[in-house]
């Protein structure tokens, strides 16, 4: 199986979140990006925070997270933007074909 990865961030608008997500998906950095409505608490700068925020989860391969992350970075509006990487232990066959099909190819040596 690819050693494939979800991806999360999440950011403060939605519309910001329909950006980044456009602009993953036209570099194929991503298959896909699921966009979720959330409430977060976190610590902020000495105190509890709160807020609405959009999480967005990424459908990717761990060769592309290198690249994934950078784009995220740069196009993220966050000081100290969330990108964090979760193993897929397992993937029915045909989304894993779909995967594939619709990510940059995977670099071959």
């Amino acid at each position: 199986m690819d050693n494939f990865i979800q991806v999360a961030t999440t950011i403060d608008s939605r519309d910001k979140a329909e950006r980044l997500a456009r602009k993953l998906l036209a570099q194929r950095f991503v298959a896909c990006v699921q966009i979720l409505v959330c409430d977060s608490m976190y610590h902020w700068q000495g105190r509890i925070e709160s807020s609405p925020e959009y999480l967005c989860l990424m459908k990717t391969r761990a060769d592309l997270f290198p690249a994934l992350e950078k784009a995220v970075t740069e196009l993220h509006p966050y000081e100290v933007p969330e990108i964090l990487a979760t193993p897929v232990l397992a993937v029915n066959p045909s989304y894993q074909d779909w995967l594939n099909q619709e990510l940059q190819p995977e670099e071959r040596d």
